[in-house]
């Protein structure tokens, strides 16, 4: 597959789970790949992976809470492959399982900070690059509960809508100047984080599995698939767009 082929794709959160595999993809589709995350060991871990499907990647070390940082890493990109194309704003962290009341104001503000402002940051940097391209291509990382309430989950919740609506909003900013802006939606994925979510026990993994139609974990590489799609130009007339990939999990709520 090379329908990136001289493509120029920046991935946060590309250290491990949704984001390795969404470097990954692109690497093995023909896109050059900047991988960046806050280890910076794992993010150079991707780059090496990507290298050796025949990619040209770089890897950094980006805390996306931190404009300066996300200026860093673009002008590594720019730097390094002379452009921007394609970003996947995917860096994010879960909430502990909590009602509204018992949710700390530390945790309300780091969930805002890491899940939302980062994906404003990201584009703010983002989009003037790939103006000066004429073109271009983001997709946000939201989710299941960027769609739906779920019990136990208000900061998660928020933020995850929140994204959704800036991703329709700067979807409407940027049409005309030929850059796409859509959101991704993940169930529940196979990844380090969603261990952490379900206790990392076999108990604490049928639990969440219920709650799948389809009764299995998406893999990475599923959503890894949309995100190539929303980014490619299969999906040039798509622009604002939620896509959920859930394996049915919201249908019928």
């Amino acid at each position: 597959m090379t329908e990136f082929s001289g493509k120029v794709a920046f991935v946060t959160g590309a250290g491990a789970g949704i984001g390795r595999a969404t470097a990954l993809a692109f690497a093995s589709a023909g896109a050059h790949v900047v991988a960046t995350d806050i280890d910076p060991d794992a993010a150079s871990e991707t780059a090496r992976l990507a290298e050796e499907q025949g990619a040209r990647a770089v890897s950094t070390r980006c805390d996306v809470t931190r404009g300066d940082d996300i200026e860093a890493a673009l002008a590594l990109t720019v730097t390094t492959f002379g452009q921007l194309d394609i970003a996947f704003n995917n860096a994010g962290i879960e909430q502990p399982v909590a009602p509204l009341t018992e949710i700390s104001e530390d945790t309300w503000d780091r969930l805002v900070a890491v899940n939302l402002r980062s994906v404003f940051l990201c584009m703010k940097y983002q989009i003037p690059l790939m103006l000066h391209s004429g073109a271009g291509a983001i997709v946000n990382t939201s989710s299941g509960a960027g769609v739906i309430g779920i019990r136990g989950q208000s900061a998660y919740t928020a933020v995850k809508h929140g994204v959704i609506g800036m991703t329709k909003s700067a979807a409407l900013d940027y049409a005309a100047n030929g850059i796409r802006v859509n959101a991704v939606c993940p169930g529940i994925i196979e990844t380090p984080m969603m261990d952490r979510f379900s206790g990392g026990t076999d108990e604490g993994r049928r639990r969440v599995v219920a709650q799948e139609p389809v009764g299995r974990m998406g893999r990475p590489e599923e959503i890894a698939s949309a995100v190539l799609w929303l980014s490619s130009d299969l999906g040039a007339f798509t622009t604002g767009h939620a896509l959920v990939v859930d394996g049915g999990q919201t249908v019928g709520l």
